[in-house]
């Protein structure tokens, strides 16, 4: 007698996968660059999701404190502003890339993830090309691609939260408390409250002697086991 198959173990087999990637890559981060040494007093504070009308706004605020960042930006917005990816640069940021479309890897066929891993708005500049996937999401593709186009995956250890509805000096209190030596902070550029988050955020660093250099400067170094399995266990609330 012929044993029926359990068409949910085939989807199962199907999602495991996507589901490893998920834990591996976004919540553990293992292998991707995660934060820089934690004895040296530098900081990078990062913004995904640019250029955007707010981008000159913040770059006010980072040449007041002489803080430099690293700005993440999509190719959608990178053509709209053209001329804010040049007032970046000039004023002494780093451009990398935040891909293609604003989508989690999984809802990407391969091809497109290939195209989002391997676009960047400044390719002819001299490495390293970093790559910081859209939510932090992996498929199971990322990474080979990312090792395939020369991109380093590029995460963060401490976010601002500037999409909340929490006011500024909240969130830049609450970055403080886990701010640490070589953190990689992650901020947005689009949200109003930014720019006065950003203010507050660098007032801060400077009372603790922490300098904000780009990310690449810290250097950011790849995230550890050990290391991923205490980004997972506060991931997922252990």
């Amino acid at each position: 007698m012929a044993r029926r198959r359990n068409p949910l173990g085939g989807i199962a087999l199907l999602l495991a996968p996507a589901l490893l990637a998920e834990v591996l890559g976004r919540a553990a981060g293992w292998g991707a660059l995660g934060h820089g040494p934690r004895d040296r007093w530098r900081v990078a504070v990062t913004f995904d999701d640019g250029p955007s009308e707010r981008t000159p706004e913040l770059l006010r605020v980072l040449a007041q404190y002489r803080a430099r960042g690293t700005f993440f930006v999509t190719r959608p917005a990178a053509q709209a502003h053209p001329d804010l990816l040049d007032a970046i640069e000039a004023a002494g940021h780093i451009l990398d890339a935040h891909g293609i479309w604003h989508r989690t890897a999984l809802t990407l066929a391969p091809w497109q993830e290939w195209a989002q891993v391997a676009w960047h708005p400044r390719p002819a500049r001299p490495g390293p090309h970093l790559y910081r996937p859209p939510y932090g999401g992996h498929s199971p593709l990322t990474r080979a691609f990312a090792r395939l186009a020369g991109r380093q995956v590029a995460l963060w250890d401490t976010e601002g939260r500037d999409w909340t509805d929490e006011d500024a000096q909240a969130l830049a209190a609450q970055t403080l408390a886990r701010v640490r030596p070589g953190s990689v902070i992650l901020l947005h550029d689009g949200p109003a409250v930014t720019p006065a988050l950003l203010g507050a955020l660098l007032t801060g660093l400077g009372e603790r002697g922490l300098e904000v250099v780009p990310m690449h400067e810290l250097p950011a170094r790849r995230i550890t086991l050990r290391e991923g399995l205490t980004r997972l266990r506060s991931s997922y609330g252990a």
